[in-house]
C-alpha cells in the first residue's frame, strides 16, 4: 500500500481535474442508473399495465406530510427513518411517473422516447468529459514520473550505468511506466466509476425486491477470491515479462551500436537466432499473462450468469403467481441485474491490472530510490576557479567487490603541468583519470584541489573546470554548432568558429551541407573519428577549462587524422593542467612528469629521458611501441 500511495502522491498538482472528473463521473452514474430505470414505465405504457406505470415497491408508502394510518403503530428509531425515506422517495417517484405516463399511451410513448433519449445524451456527454479530464490526469501523472525518473538516472553516479544494461534502463523509463499508467486509470475511474454504478444499481435493486437482490448477491464472494488468486499470480509474471522486455531492448541496443563487429564477423544469423530466442521468452511469459489476466472475466460472468438463470426461475414463478413483482418491474429487475455484470466484469479485471502497476512500480521506485555514490554534501564549496595544485594523497581505488584496480597513490601535480600516464592495458590509467572529476570516489585516501579535498567541493563547479576528451567521442543527434556548444548554447559564432579553427576542425565544418548548421546523426555518424573527435576538442576549447584530462584522445585514428587531432591537442594543452593517456611519443616528451603504473601500483614516475635510460617497465614500453613513433622535437 505505501508504493500505491506513493504513486497517489503525483495527482496533488491535477486535482481540479480530478474532482471535475469525479464529478461527471457522478452524473453518470445517476443518469445511467435513470436510463435502466425508464424502461419499466416504458414497458408498461406499452403494454398497458397501470402496476408497471406506478413502478410499486413491495409496500406502498405516504407521501410526504400524510398522516400514518391510525392502526399503523408509530415508527421509532433507524426503522422509522427508513420507512420515511422510502416513503419520500415512493412519493416523488409516483409524481415523476404521473408527469411522464399522463394522458394518453401514444402522448406517454412520446414523452418517455424523448426523456430516455436525454438521458442517453447525458449520460454520454458526462462519460466523455469525465474519459477527457481523466486522460489528463493520467498523462500528466505519467509524464512527471518519466520526467523525475529521467532526472534520477542523470543524477546517479556512473558507476550504476557500468552495472547496468542499457535496455533495463530504457524499459524502466518506457514500458514499466506505461504499466503504471495503467494502475492509474484502473485506480481512479474503474475504482471510482464501477463501484458507483455497482451501488446505484443495487439500491434500486433492492427498492424493487430486497429478496431477489440477496440472490443475485451470492456470486461476490465467488468473484472476490477468483480476482484475489489471479491478481496474485499475475503481479509475479509481469515483473518476469518486464524483466525479459528490458533484456530484449538491451539485446537490440546492443546490435544496433555494434553493427560494423556483427557485420565484419558475419554474425547476423547468430543475432537473429538470439534475439528469437529472446523473443519467444517474452512471448511466452505474455502468453502466461494473458491467460491468466482473461480468465477473471469469464468466469466472473459464468457465475453471475448462473444468478441471473436463478433469479429468472425464482422470479419468473413468483409474478406468474401473481406474487412480488408486476411483469414489467420484473423485466426491469432483471436489466438492471443484467447490467450490472459490466461493472463487475471490469471490477474483476481492476485488480490484476493494479497488480500489474505495482510490479512495474517496485521497478521505478527501485530508481528513484537510489542515492548516488558520488554527490555533493550538504554546504559543499563552489569553487570556481584552480589556483595551485591537484593532489593525491593514499589514494586507492576499486569496483565493487573487485580487487584493487589502484593502490596507494601518492602525487602533486602543480598548475599549468602536464602528466602523462602510461602502463599496459588494464594498469588503472582511465580509472586514476576518472576519479579527477568524481565520476568515482577513492575507496581509500582522497585527492585535493587547491588543499580543498574533491568530497568537498560542489560537484557541478568542479566539473566546470575540468575539460575531458576521451578515445570514444560522445556526440549528439544534433547539429555541429550545438555539438560543440554543448553546455554552452549562450556562445556566439564567432567563439564557435574559433574553437573549431584551434581543433582543426573548421576547414571540413565548412565543407559541409549546412556548414555549423549541419545535422551529424546520432553519435556523429555522418562524419569519420578524426573529425569526430575534432569537434570533441572543439567542444573542449570553447569551455576553456583550466584542467584538461586526455583520455586516449587520438588512439583509434588513421595517421593523417592523428596529426591533425594532435596538433588541435598541443595547441588545446598550452597554460593548461593536463592529465594525458596517450600512446603518441610526442605528447610524452613535452610532459612535466610521467608516471607509469602496473597492476594499480605507481612503479615510476620521471621525465622521459630519465625514464628511457631506467631499466624498467617504461623503458620496455617504449622499446615496444614508441620507437617507431618517435619524432623530433
Amino acid at each position: 500500500m505505501a508504493l500505491y500511495f506513493r504513486i497517489l502522491r503525483y495527482l496533488k498538482p491535477y486535482w481540479t481535474s480530478l474532482l471535475g472528473s469525479l464529478i461527471c463521473i457522478f452524473f453518470f452514474t445517476l443518469f445511467s442508473s435513470a436510463s435502466l430505470v425508464s424502461i419499466i414505465p416504458f414497458l408498461g405504457t406499452i403494454f398497458g399495465s397501470q402496476q408497471g406505470v406506478e413502478m410499486r415497491a413491495e409496500a406502498p408508502a405516504p407521501g410526504p406530510g400524510a398522516e400514518l394510518d391510525e392502526a399503523a403503530p408509530a415508527d421509532d428509531g433507524a426503522a422509522g427513518t427508513v420507512r420515511s425515506l422510502r416513503g419520500q422517495l415512493s412519493h416523488y417517484k409516483n409524481v415523476a411517473m404521473a408527469w411522464l405516463t399522463g394522458g394518453s399511451r401514444r402522448e406517454a410513448l412520446r414523452r418517455l422516447c424523448i426523456f430516455i433519449i436525454l438521458l442517453i445524451f447525458l449520460k454520454g456527454f458526462f462519460d466523455y468529459f469525465q474519459s477527457y479530464l481523466m486522460a489528463a490526469v493520467e498523462q500528466g501523472v505519467i509524464r512527471d514520473i518519466r520526467n523525475d525518473l529521467y532526472r534520477q538516472i542523470n543524477r546517479l553516479s556512473l558507476g550504476y550505468f557500468t552495472r547496468t544494461r542499457t535496455g533495463q534502463i530504457i524499459s524502466r523509463i518506457t514500458n514499466d511506466v506505461t504499466l503504471v499508467n495503467s494502475g492509474v486509470s484502473a485506480s481512479f475511474v474503474t475504482l471510482i466509476k464501477n463501484p458507483l454504478l455497482i451501488i446505484a444499481y443495487l439500491a434500486i435493486a433492492i427498492y424493487l425486491s430486497w429478496s431477489l437482490t440477496l440472490i443475485a448477491l451470492v456470486v461476490a464472494p465467488f468473484s472476490m477470491g477468483i480476482i484475489g488468486w489471479i491478481g496474485l499470480k499475475l503481479k509475479k509474471e509481469s515483473t518476469i515479462s518486464q524483466e525479459r522486455m528490458a533484456n530484449l531492448t538491451s539485446l537490440l541496443q546492443e546490435t544496433v551500436a555494434g553493427q560494423r563487429v556483427v557485420k565484419a564477423f558475419a554474425m547476423e544469423e547468430f543475432e537473429v537466432r538470439k534475439f528469437g530466442a529472446e523473443a519467444h521468452r517474452y512471448y511466452e511469459t505474455l502468453l502466461r499473462i494473458t491467460r491468466t489476466r482473461n480468465l477473471a472475466s469469464p468466469l466472473t460472468e459464468f457465475l453471475g450468469t448462473m444468478i441471473a438463470v436463478g433469479i429468472l426461475w425464482f422470479g419468473g414463478q413468483q409474478v406468474l403467481a401473481g406474487r412480488m413483482l408486476s411483469p414489467e418491474e420484473f423485466m426491469g429487475f432483471l436489466v438492471i441485474v443484467l447490467s450490472l455484470m459490466q461493472p463487475v466484469k471490469e471490477l474483476s479485471s481492476v485488480h490484476n491490472r493494479i497488480q500489474e502497476a505495482m510490479a512495474a512500480a517496485e521497478r521505478i521506485f527501485e530508481v528513484l530510490d537510489l542515492e548516488p555514490a558520488v554527490q555533493s554534501r550538504p554546504g559543499a564549496i563552489k569553487l570556481t576557479e584552480f589556483r595551485e595544485a591537484i593532489e593525491l594523497r593514499g589514494v586507492s581505488f576499486s569496483y565493487g567487490r573487485e580487487a584493487e584496480v589502484l593502490r596507494d597513490l601518492s602525487l602533486t601535480i602543480p598548475k599549468g603541468n602536464i602528466l602523462a600516464i602510461v602502463g599496459p592495458s588494464g594498469a588503472g590509467k582511465s580509472t586514476l583519470v576518472d576519479l579527477i572529476p568524481r565520476f568515482y570516489d577513492p575507496t581509500e585516501g582522497a585527492i585535493f584541489l587547491d588543499g580543498v579535498d574533491l568530497r568537498e567541493i560542489e560537484i557541478g563547479h568542479l566539473r566546470r573546470l575540468m575539460g575531458i576528451v576521451t578515445q570514444e567521442t560522445i556526440l549528439f543527434n544534433d547539429t555541429v554548432r550545438n555539438n560543440i556548444a554543448y553546455g554552452l548554447s549562450s556562445k556566439p559564432l564567432e567563439e564557435i568558429v574559433e574553437a573549431a579553427r584551434i581543433a582543426n576542425a573548421h576547414d571540413f565544418i565548412s565543407q559541409l551541407p549546412e556548414g555549423y548548421d549541419t545535422n551529424i546523426g546520432e553519435r556523429g555518424i555522418a562524419l569519420s573519428g578524426g573529425q569526430r573527435q575534432r569537434l570533441a576538442i572543439a567542444r573542449a576549447v570553447l569551455k576553456n577549462p583550466p584542467i584538461l584530462i586526455l583520455d586516449e584522445a587520438t588512439s583509434a585514428l588513421d595517421t593523417e587524422s592523428e596529426l591533425l587531432v594532435q596538433q588541435a591537442i598541443e595547441r588545446l594543452m598550452r597554460n593548461r593542467t593536463s592529465f594525458v593517456i596517450a600512446h603518441r611519443l610526442s605528447t610524452i616528451l613535452r610532459a612535466d612528469r610521467i608516471i607509469v603504473l602496473e597492476k594499480g601500483r605507481m612503479v615510476q614516475q620521471g621525465v622521459h629521458d630519465e625514464l628511457v635510460a631506467q631499466p624498467g617497465l617504461y623503458q620496455k614500453l617504449y622499446t615496444m611501441q614508441f620507437r617507431a613513433a618517435e619524432v623530433q622535437p
